[in-house]
């Protein structure tokens, strides 16, 4: 790819192993790396609207957002408190929505959005139905959204099963599910960053 083709992209969750999934695909890219802890070069909290204010106004220019992160709390919904409803809407609903709403003012034009949703909306597991809820809204949320952004703005959504590389950690709830190579996610993200495409949710499933 040539240097005028080299887009800046943030990636949030970049340690994560979606976040090293998407990497997979953003390899032509000066990738900036942002997450709630570790060895990134920016620290964001994605449910406090301050922090992801600060990370925009640190970076500066850039012509991509790429997030992998959202809180969900698992539990079977006659247990499920109004409390645990609110960390999963706040983190993998509104912390995504306010990334695009807060970040459309300082992401370049023609610049996109990538968020992440999960395969739970369309294949629903006990347990998971906060994450599945909040999914489904993100899918909605750019569908609908994407006919609004101003200055050429794009906005999509990858929607992946479950990683290999994360089998071990979620296979056992997830009877029945194929998982999928972190690199054939990280083409989803590609096609996000490097296509022209809006509006779409881009399903990754065995």
């Amino acid at each position: 790819m040539s240097e005028n083709n080299m887009k800046t992209v943030i990636l949030i969750g970049a340690r994560g192993k979606m976040g090293q999934a998407a990497l997979t695909g953003l390899g032509k890219h000066k990738v900036i790396t942002a997450g709630l802890s570790g060895d990134v070069d920016h620290i964001v909290d994605i449910t406090d609207e301050q922090s992801i204010e600060a990370l925009y106004q640190k970076v500066g220019h850039f012509d991509a957002v790429v997030n992998t992160v959202g809180v969900c709390e698992y539990a079977p919904f006659t247990e499920m408190s109004e409390s645990q409803w609110m960390t999963t809407v706040m983190s993998k609903m509104m912390g995504q929505i306010n990334l695009v709403r807060i970040g459309q003012k300082y992401i370049a034009d023609g610049g996109s959005f990538t968020l992440i949703s999960g395969i739970l909306n369309v294949k629903p597991i006990p347990l998971a139905i906060a994450d599945a809820t909040t999914s489904g809204a993100i899918d909605t949320f750019a569908k609908c959204v994407a006919h609004e952004m101003p200055r050429g703005i794009r906005i999509n959504v990858i929607n992946p099963t479950v990683l290999k590389e994360a089998w071990d950690v979620y296979g056992e709830m997830m009877p029945g599910f194929e998982p999928v190579p972190s690199t054939l996610v990280g083409k989803a993200f590609e096609r996000s960053v490097d296509g022209f495409i809006s509006g779409q949710v881009l399903y990754v499933d065995a």
